[in-house]
């Protein structure tokens, strides 16, 4: 399941939803990211409607080619967010836990390279348009094929 929203989600209830009634589940894994605080006051998400839910159903399909997936949950928010705030949520279920580790691992690296967000940091020195980060490319790079 794949959503890009601009309210927040439970996480417990979106795991509990990918797994509820589920046998054949011997894994579930997740990831929540947050907006940092520090010297980020906020941070205002942008995306691509359309082109962005392509693009994350791409990565999950890749993941479901890759591993043995049960189910897979992408939940991904735009707008103006503050610290603290939940930005992503990525959980896997999986019959085998070391699949489910990498294959959320693989869709987090993916995501930070491959889908269409942007990211407008507002910092005590005005708004700046987040750069890619190499060590994003880099960490995605040993998915590719």
């Amino acid at each position: 399941m794949i959503r890009v929203q601009s309210e927040d989600f439970d996480p417990g209830a979106e795991i509990a939803r990918l797994s509820d009634g589920r046998t054949d589940i011997g894994a579930v894994t997740s990831f929540i990211g947050l907006v940092r605080g520090g010297d980020i006051r906020a941070m205002t998400l942008e995306h691509y409607p359309g082109m962005t839910e392509r693009q994350l159903a791409a990565i999950e399909a890749e993941a479901c080619q890759r591993w043995p997936l049960q189910a897979v949950t992408i939940i991904h928010r735009v707008g103006r967010l503050l610290p603290g705030e939940r930005i992503v949520l990525v959980a896997i279920a999986s019959p085998h836990r070391a699949a489910a580790f990498e294959a959320c691992e693989f869709i987090i690296d993916r995501l930070k390279t491959d889908a269409p967000f942007w990211k407008l940091e507002e910092r005590h020195d005005g708004a700046h348009w987040v750069e890619a980060k190499g060590n994003d490319d880099a960490r995605a790079q040993r998915w590719r094929k």
